[in-house]
Formats: structure tokens, C-alpha cells, sequence
């Protein structure tokens, strides 16, 4: 980093203590920034980064809600609303006993240049609670959904906020926030969340959005070596819809997809992934990847260990922030990983990220690769927009062709900043010069 950027940086650390993961985020976007800086010294002159370091809007409310045995809790929300320079906020609502202000931060300042990548008209912002719908029936995930939204309905909107699902937050709890909404608003403004059911406003695709997204942006990466997925061995992380889609996609382009996991263990399936089974196991009963293995001949289960021990051409990590070290990088490394391609969002440490790229193992950081999933969100606004509803082929060829566009600008910023196949650079100078030029053209706001 420059001088200057280094001295930002340290505002952004003194400004906001203790949150890590922000200041992750925040360090790997000002480590490509050098050169960008060189060329336009007028956005140092405006103080730009600063304000894009800088949330427009935090909003933290209190959750009050009684569970099934009569009892009160509290629980803490989130809105983090961090940049309107292209269009209303877009981000999703997180839903885990981990989140915390600086988680929220972290994704919602990822998400502001994944946003700006898609070249959607859309802006950037995160959510969520400390709410953990695991193990809940379906009552009191629908009374905690119905006070959260108590609050956050008076400061969302299909011009000013839009939410969607993350971890923790599917179709049934878009179900519960959406129908509260309507029931506060007196409205049925269905373009005010996305991740609808397909009966009440949502898209095709939508639900497989960020993970085939992620396995076309990766493709595309391939295709650039003149490689592609076919006949390659594939680990994917995780087993929730990033996983799953990304592991479905991939076998459709002729990989073997051979583990995945949940945070109990993973399994191993050397014959690929019953993708069948694991639908049935994770979206239909909620239950754990080990039932997968006591159901699937030829396949084991492991509870203790690092499924990046497993022999793979391309690895998926789709499950969450900083769940691939260093150790996992060197073992994926001498184990003969040709790709790593991020379905989740910061997966990757910084230090494994400096592993992959030493070796030059083609590496697609998320707030690339996994863009699909808001990209099709705005795809699901413009329907409910227009009152419309497209075929399932058609919403998947305008995702291909979003993520062939990142692709391209990805490789033709790192190309133009003098880091030629270095997609980290390529997607952070892309996405804020975009976000810089409009933030310029506004003014002192």
C-alpha cells in the first residue's frame, strides 16, 4: 500500500475496534488500490474512500420474542446500510449466533463492490441477528421473523433498502418477514425482499443463483487457461444452497464432485455426490450431512479433520468467512489444486489467498464469483417491477451472461493495473472505480 493508504487504514482500525472481519475486508481492497490512486488523484483530493469505508447507515434494535415454552427473548438486530451511490441497498439478512456489528460490516462492505461488479443498478448494505434458527420450530422462527420486521420494515423499502436471505435465512423466513411486512404495511410491494417462494413473487434460478453462479464464473476462469470443469475432482465446502447449486452445476459440466459439509463433519463420496439424497437430507428434512453417509453406499462420513485434506483439481469453499488457513492452502497446494473458486463470502484467509496466488493457482475471490445470487435478486426485482415472470432458461442465460461480464471486467482491470490473471485485483479496482466515479458525479453527500 501507499503511504496515504496505509495511513486510511489505520483511521479504519482506530474507528471501528475490534471488528475483524471488517478490517479484513477492508485491508484486501486497499492492497489493490496503489495504482488506481496513481491515476485518479482526484478521488484521494474528495476524500472518496474514506466515505466508502464509511457505512451511509447503521441500525441496531432490540428483538424481543417468546418461544415455546412461554419464555421472553432478546436478541440484537441488524441493518447495515453502506452505500446508495448506484441504486436502492442490496444485501441479505444473516441469521447466526455469531453475527455481530462487525460481522454485518464486513459483508455489507463486500457487498457494495459485488454489487457495483454485476453492473446491476444496485447498491449495498447487510443484515441480520444473533438468532439462531437452528433446532426452532416453525412458530417461534415465525415470531422472532414477525418482531424483527416490527422494526426493520420502517427503514427498508423497494427504492430505498432491499433484503434478501443469507445464512440462516431461507424461503421460509423471507415467508415470515415478507408476510409481516404486508401485514404492517398494507401493501404488496413484493420488491421489497427478495428470495420469495415462486408462488408470491420470486424468480426461477434464484434458489441456485449463487452457487451455479460461482461455478460459471469459474469456468470462465478455466476456459481463459483453456481448461474447463470437465473430468475434474471437485471438494465444495458447506451444504446449504451455495454448496449445493455449485455442486449440481459443477456435475452438469462434467465434474465429480466428491464432499461436501456441514459444521458437524463432511462426507466423502469418491462416486460424486447424490445430489438427490442431499437435497432430501439438507432442504427437506433440515437434517445433518452425516444422515447423508448412513443413506449413501460407498460413502463416510468424518467428524474431526479438514476436508481440504481431500485430493481435489477444484476446490468450492461455500460455507463461510475464514474457513480455508494457511494449512489448508499448502495442503490443497501439494495435493495439486488447479482452482479455487469462492462460493462464500471471505472464505479464504489472507494467507492462504497469498498461498494460492504464489503458486498461481487460479483463485476467484467471492465478492466475484459469487455474485449470481444478488445479481438474479435484481433479476427478481425487475420481475416484480414489471409484473412479469421468466422461464427458467432464460433467467439462467441472463445469470451466465452477468457472470461472463464480471469475468471479463475482472480480467481486463487486472490486465489495465498491471496484475495480469490476478482476479483480486481485476474485481477491487474494477468495482470502486465504478463506485468512486459515482460518488464523484453526487457530490460532498
Amino acid at each position: 500500500m501507499t503511504p496515504q493508504l496505509q495511513e486510511l487504514y489505520e483511521v479504519v482500525l482506530r474507528r471501528n475496534p475490534g471488528e475483524q472481519e471488517f478490517h479484513q475486508a477492508v485491508l484486501e481492497v486497499f492492497e489493490s488500490l496503489a495504482p488506481v490512486a496513481r491515476k485518479y488523484p482526484e478521488f484521494a483530493q474528495t476524500k472518496i474512500l474514506e466515505r466508502l469505508c464509511e457505512p451511509e447507515r447503521q441500525i441496531i434494535f432490540r428483538v424481543p420474542w417468546v418461544n415455546d415454552r412461554g419464555e421472553v427473548e432478546i436478541n440484537r438486530g441488524f441493518r447495515v446500510e453502506f452505500s446508495s451511490v448506484l441504486g436502492p441497498y442490496k444485501g441479505g439478512l444473516r441469521f447466526h449466533p455469531t453475527v455481530y456489528l462487525g460481522t454485518i460490516k464486513f459483508l455489507g462492505f463486500e457487498q457494495t463492490f459485488k454489487n457495483a461488479l454485476t453492473g446491476m443498478p444496485i447498491g449495498g448494505g447487510k443484515g441480520g441477528s444473533d438468532f439462531d434458527p437452528k433446532g426452532r420450530s416453525d412458530r417461534e422462527v415465525m415470531t422472532f421473523c414477525q418482531s424483527f420486521m416490527t422494526e426493520l420494515y420502517r427503514h427498508i423499502g423497494e427504492y430505498t433498502d432491499v433484503p434478501a436471505g443469507d445464512i440462516g435465512v431461507g424461503a421460509r423466513e423471507i415467508g415470515f418477514l415478507f408476510g409481516q411486512y404486508k401485514r404492517i404495511t398494507n401493501r404488496y410491494e413484493s420488491g421489497v425482499l427478495t428470495g420469495k417462494g415462486l408462488g408470491w413473487g420470486g424468480s426461477l434460478v434464484r434458489k441456485e443463483a449463487t452457487g451455479y453462479g460461482a461455478v460459471f464464473f469459474g469456468d470462465e476462469m478455466l476456459h481463459a487457461r483453456g481448461d474447463s470443469f470437465d473430468g475434474k475432482r471437485v471438494v465444495v465446502s458447506g451444504s446449504g444452497n451455495v454448496a449445493i447449486y455449485a455442486a449440481e452445476k459443477a456435475q452438469q459440466l462434467g465434474a465429480t464432485v466428491v464432499a461436501c459439509s456441514d459444521s458437524g463433519g463432511y462426507v466423502v463420496d469418491d462416486a460424486g455426490l447424490d445430489l438427490d439424497l442431499l437435497k432430501a437430507v439438507k432442504e427437506v428434512e433440515r437434517g445433518r450431512i452425516s444422515s447423508y453417509a448412513d443413506r449413501r453406499a460407498g460413502a463416510s462420513f468424518v467428524a474431526d479433520g479438514s476436508i481440504w485434506n481431500i485430493e481435489c483439481d477444484i476446490a468450492l469453499p461455500c460455507a463461510t468467512e475464514n474457513e480455508l488457513d494457511d494449512q489448508a492452502a499448502i495442503t490443497l497446494v501439494k495435493n495439486g489444486v488447479q482452482a479455487v473458486v469462492e462460493g462464500a463470502n471471505m472464505p479464504s484467509t489472507p494467507a492462504a489467498t497469498r498461498i494460492f496466488l504464489d503458486a498461481d493457482v487460479l483463485f476467484a475471490p467471492g465478492k466475484a464469483a459469487n455474485a449470481g445470487g444478488v445479481a438474479t435478486s435484481a433479476l427478481e426485482m425487475q420481475q416484480n417491477a414489471s409484473r412479469d415472470r421468466w422461464t427458467h432458461e432464460y433467467t439462467e442465460e441472463r445469470l451466465a451472461g452477468i457472470m461472463r461480464g464480471i469475468h471479463e471486467r475482472c480480467a481486463a482491470s487486472a490486465d489495465e493495473y498491471g496484475a495480469p490473471g490476478n482476479y483480486i485485483v481485476g474485481a477491487n479496482t474494477s468495482s470502486f472505480v465504478q463506485l468512486a466515479e459515482a460518488t464523484f458525479a453526487l457530490g460532498v453527500i
